[in-house]
């Protein structure tokens, strides 16, 4: 039963896989080695190319837990293979304790993750990874994750850090001292060294990479067996051609992982400071560090080395490598439950939930504050490729395949080509056999038909359209590292677009100020910084309410706060190193107005008043901040004007949330509606609050007292107007986007108002439509997962379901055609939190809430690629445009990424914008189409020539004869690679339009045109072939014919003499071969300006120059040695003299097949075949019309013409968002209604199904 055994490794994880174990056998090694040697080696290549055959050919199955290799396949649609070998990790070396006495102590039963006691490690610490018998841990690495054989449950399992299972209590109580030298040794064995290594492989191992790819293989076998066949020249050709293309290949993926090496090279190795058990402090290298040492976070800053938990002091910290947004966010130490008034109990430490006390790998610490005497410290929590910027760099180096529907299509019809091929072998042996041919020939020839089914020139005939899109695109700005991506962008049918720095612009400008007094909304104001203002408690608010800090004398912060800051024209200033020393506590930040902004003098009148009330100099002290929540959406903070007795406290943010907090007689009665209003218009509200603390309240019991205690019963203040600008280019490139039936979603990381606000700004959700957000609920306390679903426009108006107006729920479709479905009246938003539960709980909803999810904000970079991934799932052919390294991710995993950066998310995007502006986005897509479309063109092109020159050949073949060498070489050189390559030169068309190319090579409309050129010409061919017999003058030609009767005259051809002396042992000279060779020359071309398309996707190819000379001067050549031979190169293409007339015969067969070819081609195809029988592509999206009203159209359709029109077409879509579409038309409990609630079944754990259940 073991030896049968199938486990799984990260379980429920994106990267789940089955393991099978395998041990080496003797005897299968012994078996194969003879295998590789009777096949000349290509057995050795079979198993190169496939994991699982190598591992089951050569090894018998074995336990995993004893076994020497281990098999592993994905879970996912890909089910790809990968092998690995087990090695032992020796403990002899383990520094605290003898061999002798660790047997003594070994156990079972734990967990593959840190021992939370360090004393408990000696005696636990192997157990729970190696067998009792020895001190050795089995274990094997794949795609840089160590996973080690786990005792307690049977399996490997990866070793965690300090990020999973431990409490916040337990890392102050028993990881805050730090390691001793020994444990931290003996970790430092299990963890292994401390860096995100990226190595450069060897130009040589690159080589051997590119060369031993199956295409390349077969290209040398046929350079071999021409070179046999002494055709030598073509050879050459295509030799040339492979070494061009496997050079520039090593030359841009070694670039990539240069790229890749240097960025992460830039903090791989610096010298940081630990703390050990007995206090003393020792310097080490970055590498050595391991989860559990305590590195102390030097006064000037540095670049993470690791993911590090803050337990002491305070650090600035620029996150951009994370989140895209270059702003200095603080990062407070971890509350400590056992000390802090309100605690938290033993939450456990998660680098998620607790990221504003979390340091991630690859962020910069700009600066660190700290109490007296004491060091900033961090707790190591992750090492390596475990760390965030670990696991984004893996995400780059091993990325998911991008499965596309022409490359498995391109394999497919290949395989048709070689068993036409393989009917050509079989034939050409028997033939060869009854007409008793020598072995030698036979073989020559049998293999030479392979050759010419399958054209070896096919890769570079792909490529060389692909090359063109990308010299083009590189004229537009548009840099790729990724050119096979570019196909890939013709089917894009969805974008994703970040938000900062890709729709909006970088910052954030305030619009104006709208305060409130005796709870009305005075009059909005746009200037903040003047005299009347500066003692208000509004500007006071908007002065201290911030997290803003001074780095190197520059003020710096969250982009609103400094906004907000800038406005009022106040000046902060810190408090000094030297002064923070001298007290126990930090030093409050002190902010005042200019000088300029305050009263001169007082007047006379009111003297003594404002004696009391204002001091000489005014102003604030910062005493305790409350830093921002996104989950509570405000910051607060307690301050103190200068010579004040009562402290004051202000609070910011979202506005219904502040509303909440305050007083109601001091909310305006009209404060929604006025709401309403500006985020309608796109504003950012942002809405301020104030309250007089007790004088009770000293600075001592400030500092500890609990946010909800300050954070109630305030005064409402009134708003605070930001407007995010939208980049100019912005609407109109959407605009293109939605016109071309590209469905555009945006993924932020900001916050889901101002996401919202936008997106409807940008036309991205229209005005009319209506925004569902889908707020979703992690289990909790024994409840089931739920989903709130709120509508924005009337989220702030409804207290109650009743009160929702029937025009609130949005209609379903209005459109004539499945295909706009993405346009229909209503759109999901929801944050990264909801999408993670979504994600886990409600599996089935998933795929719904991706056909019309539009906004996700706060996202995290995992999620996003998450998003992608769960659009891919759907069948989307998904793009990604963002400009920062929290899209790196996101970016790769796409169909086609494009990054405005040139910075960290150029590594991981197959296309870099080098103008940070999304117009590009439609230009890739253009090319990309006309790229997709030239390489259909190409591959029917190549398909024909080869069926072409294949069906020449065995018509020649029957009669013992071939094609010459220079005739073979004619055809190849002088016509294929000529025509291959000006064909491919089409530039893409001036705009995009709704209709999109085939994604596949096998659809209805591809297969008539391609079916139907090989009928026509096999048939003009063979009329050719059989009628040449049939001329009176016709016999067997041999030396001594004159078919011409013409001795003397100036078309005797001088190669007669020439073969008296010179015998034709191939027998290619003869009627039969003259006449096909003419006939497939002209056939050639015809299929060429045949399948040469233009619009809609491709320029006219009249417009492609160098086709059209390239065509004109082959037709011209091929007619002028037909009509008027040329002995010289009679006698070099071995072709023979035949009478005038039947050449003027030949040329008419050529005028009928190439009128045939381009009216079946370009009139039968395009216009009635497309547009009745092949009415949309693969795709599966049908049109429907109706003018019935929306709801009545739905019922309509659900009892008579979606079941109709699906039973006269015997399919349905097949592409899954669209067959979603359809069962969307007809469910009614779909949208879900407002103000109701969606909860996961519990226990239910397979489809994650849930139900819908109305809060009333």
């Amino acid at each position: 039963m073991d030896k049968e055994e199938r486990k799984i490794i990260n379980q429920g994880q994106e990267d789940e896989m089955e393991i099978y174990g395998y041990n080496l056998s003797r005897w299968k090694l012994a078996i194969v080695s003879l295998g590789v040697i009777c096949s000349g080696g290509f057995l050795l290549l079979l198993l190169y190319w496939m994991p699982e055959w190598r591992v089951k050919a050569t090894c018998v199955r074995a336990a995993v837990k004893d076994c020497e290799v281990v098999l592993l396949r994905t879970t996912d649609e890909f089910k790809m293979w990968f092998c690995a070998k087990i090695r032992v990790l020796s403990l002899e070396t383990y520094p605290v304790s003898s061999p002798k006495s660790m047997s003594n102590k070994l156990s079972n039963g734990h967990a593959v993750c840190l021992i939370e006691n360090p004393t408990e490690e000696n005696r636990h610490g192997i157990s729970k990874y190696s067998q009792t018998e020895s001190q050795q841990i089995r274990y094997f690495t794949h795609h840089s994750v160590k996973y080690f054989w786990n005792d307690t449950i049977h399996n490997f399992d990866f070793l965690k850090g300090l990020d999973e299972g431990v409490s916040c209590t337990s890392i102050y109580e028993k990881h805050s001292a730090g390691l001793t030298k020994g444990m931290h040794a003996y970790r430092k064995l299990l963890y292994g060294v401390n860096e995100i290594a990226v190595k450069v492989p060897s130009v040589f191992k690159l080589l051997i990479k590119e060369v031993l790819n199956p295409f390349y293989i077969f290209q040398l076998f046929s350079v071999i067996l021409w070179s046999t066949d002494e055709y030598y020249y073509y050879a050459l050709a295509i030799v040339v051609m492979s070494i061009v293309s496997i050079v520039s290949s090593l030359y841009s993926i070694r670039k990539q992982y240069v790229m890749l090496h240097d960025m992460v090279a830039t903090h791989s190795t610096v010298r940081v400071s630990v703390c050990r058990v007995n206090e003393e402090i020792e310097e080490i290298f970055s590498t050595d560090l391991v989860p559990g040492d305590v590195m102390v976070i030097p006064l000037n800053g540095t670049i993470m080395p690791c993911d590090a938990v803050l337990i002491n002091g305070t650090c600035i910290v620029n996150e951009s490598m994370l989140t895209g947004e270059s702003v200095p966010v603080t990062k407070t130490n971890l509350p400590n439950p056992s000390v802090d008034v309100k605690g938290i109990g033993d939450e456990l430490y998660n680098p998620e939930t607790h990221k504003r006390h979390t340091l991630f790998c690859g962020t910069t610490v700009i600066q660190t504050r700290f109490y007296t005497g004491e060091l900033v410290k961090a707790i190591v929590v992750r090492t390596g490729f475990s760390t965030s910027k670990g696991q984004l760099v893996r995400s780059i180096l091993y990325p998911k395949p991008t499965d596309f529907k022409l490359y498995r299509d391109a394999y497919l019809f290949l395989l048709c080509l070689v068993a036409v091929a393989g009917i050509g072998f079989i034939y050409t042996i028997i033939n060869s056999i009854l007409n008793e041919v020598q072995v030698g020939v036979i073989i020559i020839e049998s293999l030479d038909i392979i050759t010419i089914t399958v054209p070896p020139a096919l890769p570079a005939a792909m490529t060389a359209g692909i090359v063109y899109a990308q010299r083009r695109l590189k004229k537009i700005g548009i840099f790729c590292i990724s050119p096979q991506r570019i196909n890939i962008c013709g089917q894009l049918n969805l974008v994703c677009f970040d938000k900062t720095g890709t729709l909006t612009e970088d910052g954030l400008d305030l619009w104006g100020i709208q305060r409130v007094e005796n709870a009305r909304f005075l009059s909005p104001e746009e200037n903040v910084c003047n005299e009347m203002l500066v003692k208000s408690q509004f500007v006071a608010c908007m002065a201290t309410c911030h997290s803003l800090t001074k780095i190197e004398g520059v003020l710096s912060g969250d982009p609103l706060d400094l906004k907000m800051f800038e406005a009022i024209g106040w000046i902060l200033e810190e408090a000094t190193e030297e002064e923070t020393a001298l007290h126990n506590r930090i030093m409050p930040t002190v902010v005042r107005p200019p000088k300029q902004l305050l009263p001169e003098s007082t007047p006379a009148g009111n003297q003594e008043m404002e004696l009391f009330e204002l001091p000489a100099i005014y102003e604030i002290g910062i005493v305790r901040q409350f830093p921002f929540s996104s989950a509570l959406q405000r910051m607060s903070v307690v301050a103190r004007v200068l010579g004040d007795k009562k402290m004051d406290a202000y609070m910011k943010g979202a506005p219904e949330v502040i509303a909440s907090l305050c007083k109601p007689e001091t909310v305006p009665v009209d404060f929604q509606n006025v709401l309403e209003d500006f985020t309608k218009q796109g504003f950012r509200v942002i809405a301020l609050a104030h309250r007089k603390l007790e004088s009770k309240l000293t600075w001592h019991k400030v500092q500890n007292i609990s946010r909800d205690a300050i954070e109630n019963n305030m005064d409402f203040m009134g708003l605070i107007i930001m407007q995010n600008k939208l980049k100019q280019e912005t609407p109109a490139v959407l605009e293109d986007l939605h016109k071309a039936n590209i469905r555009t979603v945006m993924v932020t990381g900001d916050s889901m108002l101002t996401a919202v606000s936008v997106a409807r700004d940008c036309g991205m959700i229209l005005p009319q439509d209506k925004v569902i957000i889908a707020e979703a609920l992690p289990p909790k306390d024994g409840k089931v997962a739920k989903i709130n679903w709120h509508y924005a426009d009337s989220l702030t108006q409804c207290s109650h379901p009743s009160a929702i107006d029937a025009e609130a729920i949005p209609v379903k479709l209005v459109h004539d055609s499945l295909e706009d479905l993405q346009m229909t009246r209503y759109h999901f938003a929801m944050n990264g939190k909801s999408f993670s539960v979504i994600l886990e709980h409600f599996q089935d909803l998933v795929p719904k809430l991706m056909l019309h999810g539009t906004v996700f904000a706060r996202m995290a970079p995992d999620q996003k690629t998450q998003l992608i991934e769960a659009l891919q799932n759907v069948d989307y052919f998904v793009g990604m445009c963002g400009d920062g390294a929290n899209d790196c991710g996101a970016l790769k995993r796409a169909h086609g990424g494009i990054s405005l950066s040139e910075l960290e998310a150029s590594v991981a995007s197959p296309f870099t914008s080098k103008t940070p502006s999304i117009s590009c986005v439609p230009n890739l897509i253009r090319e990309g189409r006309a790229a997709l479309i030239t390489s259909f063109c190409v591959f029917k092109f190549m398909a024909l020539y080869s069926i072409i020159q294949y069906f020449s050949v065995t018509l020649l073949y029957s009669i013992l004869s071939n094609l010459g060498d220079f005739q073979f070489l004619f055809i190849d050189l002088a016509i294929i690679l000529v025509v291959v390559f000006t064909m491919s030169l089409n530039p893409a068309w001036k705009e995009l339009v709704a209709q999109r190319p085939p994604s596949g090579l096998i659809s209805g409309a591809l297969l008539f045109s391609v079916l139907s050129q090989i009928i026509i010409c096999i048939g003009f061919q063979s009329l050719g072939f059989f009628w040449v017999k049939q001329q009176p003058w016709y016999e067997v030609w041999h030396p001594k014919s004159d078919a011409c009767n013409t001795t003397g005259s100036r078309f005797w051809n001088s190669s007669h003499v020439d073969n008296e002396t010179e015998l034709d042992e191939h027998y290619i000279q003869n009627y039969e071969n003259t006449t096909v060779f003419f006939i497939s020359s002209f056939q050639y071309l015809i299929v060429a300006i045949a399948f040469s398309k233009g619009k809609p996707f491709r320029q006219p190819c009249y417009k492609n120059y160098f086709f059209v000379f390239s065509v004109i001067f082959l037709y011209i050549f091929i007619l002028f040695i037909m009509l008027y031979p040329v002995a010289s190169v009679d006698q070099v293409l071995q072709i023979v003299c035949v009478p005038y007339q039947w050449r003027v015969t030949m040329l008419i067969i050529v005028l009928v097949n190439a009128f045939v070819s381009l009216t079946v081609e370009n009139f039968f195809l395009d216009m009635v075949l497309w547009k009745v029988v092949f009415n949309r592509d693969k795709q599966g999206e049908y049109r429907f019309s109706t003018a019935q009203p929306p709801q009545e159209s739905v019922d309509r359709w659900g009892k008579c013409c979606l079941p109709w029109a699906l039973g006269c077409r015997k399919k349905i879509p097949k592409a899954k968002y669209m067959y979603l579409a359809q069962e969307l038309l007809v469910d009614p409990e779909w949208p879900p209604k407002p103000q109701t609630t969606t909860e996961a079944k519990a226990l239910v754990k397979e489809n994650g199904s849930c139900q819908i259940i109305t809060i009333t």
